[in-house]
């Protein structure tokens, strides 16, 4: 899976942040194995320097799902790690929906319709 950070002029986008990214990055999505081929953080800070408030920090996490289109996830925080652990967990969610809506197991709504007027018609 690749991993890139990408931050503005205002936020933490040092070697540091960007090994942080990838660190738990990694941990948080390697259940999906391959079916996450790319992950992106796009770090910003709203106010810039002019203020500081609870959530100047913005993360935007979007990920290259196989066989889907790109989960797009957003958080705001006081600081980048928790926009960041905030986007994830948002992400983690997004994706393991994306990835059910894929299972091949999984009965689509016709086919579950179909079922359904089969045993009303068996129980008349």
């Amino acid at each position: 899976m690749q991993v890139l950070l990408h931050s503005d002029q205002h936020t933490n986008g040092s070697k540091a942040m960007s090994e942080h990214f990838v660190s738990v990055a990694n941990d948080a999505l390697g259940r999906f194995g391959e079916c996450v081929t790319r992950v992106e953080a796009h770090l910003c800070d709203v106010n810039g320097t002019a203020s500081s408030n609870a959530t100047d920090i913005h993360c935007t996490l979007e990920a290259q799902v196989i066989g889907a289109e790109s989960v797009i996830v957003k958080d705001q925080a006081g600081n980048a790690h928790q926009a960041i652990e905030g986007a994830l967990r948002k992400l983690k969610r997004a994706i393991g929906a994306a990835v059910a809506k894929q299972d091949p197991r999984r009965p689509s709504k016709q086919a579950v319709a179909v079922v359904a007027a089969a045993l009303d018609d068996v129980a008349d």
